[in-house]
């Protein structure tokens, strides 16, 4: 319900009292998550240390290409979180109309056919694009598939990126307006 924002400090105080972390040594980089594009811009605009990396959301139904370029034009990394889709999570109000990346047609087939899963897939992508990635898993099965797209690259032709680019539909699993109500707004 945005308790945990208060409203009357300021981004550019926050990220300033970050950088001093910098400055005294006690950490090496800092960076944001989950900052569109206008308000990376701002923080930009006024800061002394540039963010290392903006953490978004990113997989295939939730690209943010607009996003990803001006983190790429700022010279900001890109790192995905739930670059899977988030398995497994349901919206109660969209209960089983809640799409599921790893189930999607169109990978499962492009999966099959380069014969690995649709989670190394989706890695791929996420490494073709440029972008870091946080993939998480409770399945040590799981996360050795999913750290085998580092040491055995599944190979993605242009083709098949322009098939996963044509996935998106701007979804979002982690909705900020539910968690902050009003100041999540910034993300619609």
């Amino acid at each position: 319900g945005g308790r945990n924002i208060d409203p009357s400090v300021t981004v550019g105080e926050t990220w300033s009292a970050m950088e001093e972390l910098v400055d005294q040594g006690l950490v090496r980089n800092i960076g944001v998550s989950n900052f569109p594009a206008a308000l990376l811009r701002e923080l930009l605009a006024g800061c002394r240390i540039a963010p290392l990396v903006n953490q978004v959301e990113l997989h295939p139904y939730l690209q943010q290409r607009g996003l990803v370029d001006c983190c790429r034009e700022s010279g900001v990394g890109v790192q995905a979180y739930s670059p899977l889709g988030t398995p497994g999570y349901r919206d109660d109000e969209l209960g089983e109309a809640e799409p599921s990346v790893l189930d999607d047609p169109v990978l499962v087939e492009m999966a099959r056919g380069k014969g690995v899963s649709v989670a190394r897939l989706c890695v791929a992508w996420a490494l073709r694009r440029g972008t870091a990635l946080n993939a998480k898993s409770a399945s040590a099965e799981r996360q050795e598939d999913n750290l085998a797209a580092l040491t055995d690259p599944v190979e993605l032709t242009d083709a098949d990126m322009e098939l996963i680019d044509g996935l998106d539909r701007g979804h979002r699993y982690f909705r900020p307006e539910d968690w902050w109500g009003a100041a999540g707004a910034v993300f619609d």
